[in-house]
């Protein structure tokens, strides 16, 4: 028996593991002691982490579609058909879709090969669909779209305002430092539409109605001011606009009655909450998507920023503005450069001072167009709409057709790509759709790192081989571009020597290796030097805008894209389950996850139900204006009357076929949080035990 040190490939906390290894097979995991975050802790699906590792149906070899079924292939017959079909495409007309899944180096990999080989900047990854609303704004705000500050200091809150997030299930080990907050004597304030296990563990649940958050926010900027407790000093020294902000939140809408009124958060709860966040101080703000995934996503948090830095909460131990990343590498693929619009670092792909950096560091003489590729959601856009215009996409451990918005027009959207290629560990919905499939390795079978939700760049180490013939996505991509004629660019033995360039091109990785990041603490970037000890803080002393200052935008409530109607009196809301993670694919394959919680389910309170006549347990028809699916319903008061909650892991009821791809007009988000739905019983149905 032996025990790797690797990191959990599970959400964004960024958990230590501890993987057992007997005649190379991964048989158990244990909590790594001496890491910083989990302390020795781990969640579910952390302590079961190795079950899917050598499920049966692991995809082992290369295999390519041939009269409408899959061929097995060696690697020199795939890559070479898919190096033929690529190079047949200009430009404009390919799509690279990296992964939050894949370590930092096959991002950083697969953004190069799509600006060197395909000279696109058509790429992007899936935090198009959690986390770009918090890029967007956090850089306009704070000049910077990262967590501010470390899950490490968060017991030193004297407020936790947690917002759009259901952290004990979401992320458990940082629910654990709220827990040890409380025992310090913190406050807990969580606005959410559902009394979740996060907001029974609270001291004052905001019972939300879903879409309504700028409004909330406002109300409580509102109330802070005319009670006299914003931080004026931090105000007059570190930011700019608020007089504007003032001006915008004294209009009717914001006041206690209105407020409450467009939330339905009672006004006592209101005002409770902002003296609050207010006057314990330090406040420290965690959200998730229920903020980030609406078409006001980039408003809501910009109206979250206003609220912290009117209180003064930013640059110190305990304080912040923390968006929870759900995906293990959703930080490090935007770090990566797995985004459009820039390389990376957030390095700009229209700069000229950062395309020749970039030009220097890969040895290149083009790059393609300086100017933004388009994002993933405006892809499935034109290929749904305006079939012809994109024509190949590269997938690379992404599942579209359980995570993206509207299902029936992604598939619609799929079927008219003239060229797909898969890269994945199993045969996924998407992947049964592509022309070549590429068998890829788990996290327990390469070296790389990740970078977890507070900036934290840790290491991930190979504990086994791959099965069969599967390799890393980062030794796919290299064989690919020699292929293609780019192997002088793409030559690297290892992991590392990936990492080493991209401290090369990525300022805030400069001081990062694979030495530094042996001990279990990590480093957080910025890291500019080989001696630089990381920033668990940003914003200490001025922001990492152009002019140093925090910038106030003001912000107004508007509805969402969708409200309740006649025919679709309810809002519906997605999220996760505490046994499983994104679409499904490894939770669903571990036995112990699996077993636990099958299928999904319509969450709906016990009046809405009452009136409808449907019991608990009961299986009923959820529709909106896009689908419909079958499942059965948890009745309870534990939600909001007029909302529903149905998770998104499952593809056999997809709450995804739903939902609405109206997106959000800055980053592009899809309004996952709230559409309008139905509920009907199903004629004919019976309880299984005769109910």
């Amino acid at each position: 028996m032996k025990f790797v040190a690797t990191t959990c490939p599970y959400c964004g906390v960024g958990c230590g593991l501890l993987l057992a290894v007997r005649d190379e097979r991964v048989v158990g995991v244990e909590p790594w002691q001496a890491h910083p975050i989990n302390e020795g802790k781990l969640c579910q699906k952390g302590r079961y982490a190795h079950q899917f590792i050598h499920s049966e149906d692991r995809l082992k070899t290369p295999l390519i579609k041939r009269g409408g079924s899959f061929v097995p292939a060696s690697w020199d017959e795939a890559l070479q058909l898919i190096a033929r079909r690529l190079s047949s495409y200009r430009p404009e007309e390919v799509f690279f879709l990296a992964s939050a899944k894949a370590t930092n180096e096959e991002n950083y990999l697969f953004q190069k090969f799509a600006r060197v080989v395909m000279k696109t900047n058509n790429v992007d990854h899936c935090a198009r669909l959690c986390h770009s609303s918090t890029v967007s704004a956090l850089a306009k705000a704070f000049g910077s779209g990262a967590m501010t500050n470390s899950i490490l200091d968060l017991e030193e809150a004297r407020c936790i305002f947690v917002i759009g997030s259901n952290t004990f299930e979401q992320h458990p080990l940082i629910g654990r430092r709220l827990v040890l907050a409380r025992r310090r004597g913190a406050k807990v304030i969580s606005a959410d539409p559902r009394l979740t296990p996060t907001a029974k563990e609270a001291d004052l649940h905001l019972p939300i109605r879903p879409g309504t958050d700028v409004a909330l926010i406002n109300g409580l900027v509102r109330r802070i001011i005319e009670g006299g407790w914003e931080d004026r000093g931090f105000i007059e020294e570190r930011t700019r606009g608020f007089e504007t902000l003032r001006e915008t939140v004294m209009k009717e809408e914001s006041t206690l009655p209105g407020t409450s009124r467009i939330t339905g958060v009672p006004e006592g709860d209101i005002e409770a909450a902002a003296e609050m966040i207010a006057t314990l101080k330090p406040a420290a703000l965690l959200y998730s998507m229920g903020v980030t995934q609406h078409t006001s996503g980039v408003e809501n948090v910009l109206a979250l920023a206003n609220l912290m830095m009117l209180t003064g909460n930013i640059g110190r131990p305990g304080s912040g503005v923390n968006p929870l990343r759900g995906q293990n590498n959703v930080q490090g693929a935007c770090d990566m450069g797995a985004l459009p619009n820039v390389f990376s670092g957030y390095q700009s792909v229209e700069e000229d001072g950062c395309r020749r950096r970039m030009k220097r560091v890969w040895g290149v003489e083009e790059l393609g167009e300086a100017r933004a590729g388009i994002t993933s959601t405006e892809m499935m856009e034109i290929l749904a709409d305006r079939p012809g215009r994109m024509k190949a996409l590269y997938l690379m451990g992404e599942n579209p057709m359980i995570s993206e918005a509207d299902q029936n027009r992604v598939r619609r959207a799929l079927d008219n790509v003239e060229f797909m290629v898969s890269q994945e560990i199993f045969m996924t919905e998407t992947t049964e759709l592509a022309d070549v499939v590429l068998p890829a390795a788990s996290f327990a079978e390469k070296d790389g790192t990740f970078t977890n939700t507070d900036r934290r760049v840790q290491r991930l180490r190979k504990a086994i081989d791959p099965p069969g013939e599967a390799m890393p996505d980062w030794e796919i991509l290299s064989r690919l571009a020699r292929a293609m004629g780019y192997g002088k660019m793409f030559d690297y033995r290892r992991a590392e020597d990936i990492f080493e360039e991209v401290a090369r091109a990525t300022p805030s990785y400069a001081g990062i290796s694979y030495r530094r990041l042996e001990e279990p603490h990590a480093l957080q970037w910025p890291c500019p030097g080989p001696h630089h000890p990381g920033t668990p803080i940003l914003h200490v002393e001025r922001f990492a805008t152009p002019d140093g200052l925090g910038h106030f935008t003001p912000v107004e409530w508007r509805p969402p894209a969708e409200v309740p109607s006649e025919d679709y009196p309810l809002i519906l809301t997605t999220g996760r389950s505490l046994w499983h993670w994104h679409a499904g694919s490894m939770t669903r394959r571990s036995k112990s996850l699996g077993g636990e919680v099958e299928t999904g389910w319509v969450e709906m309170n016990e009046e809405d139900a009452e009136e409808m006549g449907i019991g608990d347990g009961e299986v009923v028809r959820v529709s909106s204006r896009r689908g419909r699916i079958e499942l059965p319903a948890r009745v309870t008061s534990e939600i909001k009357r007029g909302v529903i909650f149905v998770p998104f892991h499952f593809a056999e009821c997809p709450a995804n076929r739903l939902t609405n791809a109206a997106l959000d007009p800055v980053s592009k988000i899809p309004e996952f949080k709230a559409c309008a739905a139905r509920v009907d019983k199903l004629r004919g149905w019976q309880h299984p035990r005769g109910g």
